[in-house]
């Protein structure tokens, strides 16, 4: 998924600068930490690499993506894809509120998208509770289904508006395309919580943050796919269809708060390693990143110049730069 703040391009340059910190050898039975995972491709990694990961996003798209991804750990049956594949669309909430043939006046994917995506995901639903699928395999369709339908979003790659006309991606017909599975022996886990609360919970070898870093709310940029995920008929409201996103609203995104709530994960993490990915232009000043990590043991940081976040080409957005620092701040932590 082209996601905002993606960590795909700069893999490499986590994997090493983690590596060179910890120097850890034989990683089994070590316990990896993602709590800011989005579309989970940090715990992922670190999955392939043998890791216990435990994965946490207070979305609950992200919370699907990574149950699958982290949790699944060997070959699942998929009798049902077929089946799901050839099912005849529906009037159902996604196309009655995010589709221009049905009056909304929002136009986030074709008609037929729109009810292909409803009838899938309903009998995902009716599946799942009617005990034909297990759960690992619900959160296989479902994170599957997420992915397959977001490649067709008539967006400018976030769902904080739509295109007024039909782009060629998003004309394509929806099919489920199953992900991959990373086949692993280590029994990941997945959580869908506040991750200031869910610190004082958990330990660990190494804990990685990706916090956000302006004032840009990750549930408003990607509502819809929270709404595909859930499937719960939300109040909608507005020209985008915006679901209530009150109690999902993100501390880090907010100059006042940002500071202390980050240092609550630091003093709280039990965990020898903490890594924190920041760019330079986020709300917390790298000077004061740096003050407060250094409270708490031996602090590093290495950097890495990286392309910024881009929407499609339709959308007609100017930044200052094309290129922008990410940090990554290190603190060995003495527990």
């Amino acid at each position: 998924m082209n996601y905002i703040g993606s960590k795909y391009s700069l893999l490499d340059f986590l994997s090493t600068s983690i590596e060179k910190v910890t120097q850890i050898e034989n990683v089994q039975n070590l316990v990896f930490a993602d709590l800011f995972a989005g579309t989970g491709i940090v715990g992922a990694t670190f999955k392939k690499k043998g890791y216990t990961v435990i994965s946490n996003d207070i979305q609950h798209y992200s919370y699907v993506l990574n149950k699958h991804n982290i949790e699944n750990n060997e070959e699942l049956i998929i009798d049902f894809v077929e089946h799901l594949n050839s099912l005849e669309g529906i009037e159902g909430f996604i196309y009655k509120n995010y589709c221009l043939g049905s009056g909304s006046g929002r136009n986030y994917f074709t008609d037929y998208n729109g009810k292909k995506c409803d009838a899938i995901r309903t009998e995902i639903e009716r599946l799942y509770k009617n005990n034909e699928i297990t759960e690992n395999i619900y959160y296989y369709y479902l994170a599957s289904l997420i992915n397959s339908i977001d490649k067709l979003a008539n967006t400018a790659s976030v769902y904080g508006s739509f295109l007024k006309h039909i782009k060629k991606s998003a004309q394509k017909k929806l099919e489920l395309k199953l992900l991959p599975i990373i086949k692993s022996d280590q029994a990941g886990k997945v959580y869908n919580r506040n991750i200031n609360d869910l610190i004082r919970e958990i330990k660990g070898d190494i804990l990685y943050l990706d916090p956000p870093y302006n004032a840009r709310q990750y549930c408003a940029n990607y509502h819809l796919l929270e709404t595909i995920s859930k499937y719960d008929t939300p109040n909608i409201k507005g020209k985008t269809g915006l679901r209530d996103y009150t109690i999902q609203k993100s501390l880090y995104c907010s100059k006042k708060t940002a500071e202390a709530t980050f240092e609550d994960i630091i003093q709280k993490a039990n965990f020898k390693y903490i890594f924190v990915s920041y760019n330079n232009e986020g709300l917390i000043s790298l000077d004061n990143i740096k003050e407060i990590i250094s409270k708490y043991g031996e602090y590093q940081v290495f950097t890495q110049e990286y392309r910024r976040f881009k929407a499609d080409k339709e959308e007609n957005r100017t930044h200052k730069a094309t290129f922008t620092t990410e940090y990554l701040h290190c603190l060995i932590k003495p527990i």
